[in-house]
């Protein structure tokens, strides 16, 4: 019995990003790669279908290794898009990542005069892959700077897409819904031309998740959730924590503070301590 062939070495991608939030792919790929395509897959998609792949040309840029590029102007729905390469009209190969340089993403300030903004950021999952993250807000309200007070948070931020009219203000919206019979809190914003800031107290909230959200022109427009993406970090939660206040409430004494969602939306939790 002839044994079964080896399994194909893993097919390693470099990811360049560029200031406009475009990505580049350079595949190493020795053998012989025909007619080849790099295949974004989006993950968990409830019904697969056309727009939920996105094949790029790969093309030789240099012995041995292929090039494809994703310009901004493609449009890439929000999510995550795992990536292949089919090369000679083979199978699709599950990429791995390589050398990867985001440093333009760090520095990125999109001008947000398409109404929206588009950020995808290429990383590596737990198995190893190369899957990249995509963002698609339309607007965006992007949180720039958190200062942590004693009895409070302030965040300042700055709008793309969209306008700050006199009358914006903020929302704590509770997770679960009820926040204790509070479930949506409204706060005054300050706002300058597309810059705002709003300070959210600590001591009127009740145990639980709450969601941060941004209403630009009030009562009047569009409810925007608040979430940090203008950077080359894809997963904010495990690398940027915050430390907690102990901040006594009529509910009790609780634990309360900032943290980035799996989404990097931003949120507050709030945690009863012990009397």
């Amino acid at each position: 019995m002839t044994p079964p062939a080896p399994p194909a070495a893993p097919l390693r991608a470099d990811c360049i990003g560029d200031s406009a939030g475009g990505l580049t792919f350079d595949v190493a790929a020795r053998e012989n790669a025909g007619a080849a395509l790099l295949i974004l897959r989006r993950r968990g998609a409830d019904d697969p279908d056309a727009s939920d792949t996105v094949s790029l040309p790969l093309a030789p840029a240099a012995a041995g290794r292929l090039r494809a590029a994703l310009p901004s102007s493609v449009s890439l729905p929000e999510g995550r898009w795992d990536a292949y390469a089919r090369l000679s009209g083979g199978e699709p190969r599950r990429l791995v990542p390589g050398v990867t340089d985001l440093r333009s993403l760090a520095e990125r300030t999109p001008s947000g005069l398409l109404g929206h903004v588009a950020v995808r950021i290429p990383y590596a999952t737990r198995q190893g892959n190369l899957t990249v993250r995509s963002w698609l807000r339309a607007p965006h309200a992007e949180a720039v700077d958190l200062r942590l007070e004693s009895g409070g948070l302030t965040v300042r931020g700055r709008v793309y897409g969209t306008q700050l009219v006199p009358g914006a203000d903020a929302e704590l919206r509770a997770r679960s819904g009820d926040g204790g019979g509070g479930g949506v809190r409204r706060l005054d914003v300050a706002a300058e031309r597309t810059e705002f800031a709003f300070t959210v107290p600590y001591d009127g909230l009740a145990p639980g998740d709450w969601d941060l959200w941004l209403r630009p022109a009030g009562d009047l427009g569009p409810v925007v959730r608040l979430a940090r993406l203008l950077d080359d970090v894809a997963d904010k939660n495990p690398v940027l924590t915050f430390p907690r206040a102990r901040v006594l409430t009529p509910h009790g004494p609780v634990a309360a503070g900032p943290y980035y969602t799996r989404d990097n939306d931003l949120s507050l939790a709030v945690t009863p301590l012990d009397a």
